[in-house]
């Protein structure tokens, strides 16, 4: 999936929300380059990292498997801001790319992420009626980690030893990955009588932040800690 209009627009503005609005800055996922562009025009010294070389920007560019656990060995830490446009939702270990960007901020700063919503109403009405995950299905063949907001909040992030600073819903209140426009109306109308605020909106806007004092055996490792704690408790019936 691409990035839905007014995506970028956004993401610069919670980065500038979150008192990160220049710096060193990594894009993950950087593609033909247009994000990094982006980047640049508002004050960041960037580096674009992709599986592919279709890069065609003026920035520094890495080739990097994003897959591979520890690419972040290949780059440079200390990093003011780390974007990741539509990316998490193609790798194979979502928890690994998120302990990756960890490693690659410094402590006050932030990792700005975008995903598909998979918890929308019509997502939701795609699985109920056809068992099917909205741009997950046999259509998006290169999506094959959908991200759920409460596992992402609960056991995601966590784990990789990073806490969440932000979550927003793009667009608000609309659905632009719908083909029939005719049914958006019954789509709000929907999501307007639960109350689950992630029925709405088609992408998830995640800012991220390591937590004060994260470290091997600081706060984010103890937070990971418990959580996997919470976890066995639950495995074991206890």
């Amino acid at each position: 999936m691409h990035a839905l209009p007014g995506t970028y627009e956004l993401v610069l503005s919670l980065a500038a929300r979150h008192g990160v609005s220049g710096g060193r800055a990594i894009d993950l996922g950087a593609g033909s380059g247009a994000f990094v562009e982006r980047l640049q025009s508002a004050g960041f010294q960037v580096t674009g990292v992709d599986t592919s070389d279709e890069f065609a920007g003026s920035a520094p560019f890495v080739r990097l498997n994003l897959n591979d656990p520890t690419f972040h060995e290949k780059l440079s830490a200390g990093n003011d801001l780390i974007t990741a446009i539509e990316v998490i939702e193609h790798l194979e270990s979502p928890i690994g790319f998120l302990r990756s960007i960890r490693e690659l901020l410094k402590p006050q700063g932030i990792a700005v992420l975008t995903t598909p919503n998979v918890e929308n109403v019509p997502a939701r009405l795609k699985f109920l009626t056809r068992g099917r995950i909205r741009t997950m299905d046999e259509h998006s063949d290169v999506h094959i980690s959908p991200i759920f907001w409460n596992l992402f909040e609960r056991y995601y992030v966590p784990r990789a030893g990073l806490r969440v600073l932000d979550h927003r819903l793009h667009p608000g209140d609309d659905f632009p990955l719908t083909g029939r426009r005719w049914m958006v109306p019954l789509f709000r109308i929907l999501a307007g009588l639960g109350r689950n605020p992630n029925l709405r909106g088609d992408c998830h806007i995640f800012v991220l932040q390591r937590p004060e004092e994260s470290s091997p055996g600081g706060q984010g490792s103890a937070i990971a800690k418990e959580t996997l704690m919470r976890s066995g408790r639950s495995l074991g019936g206890g």
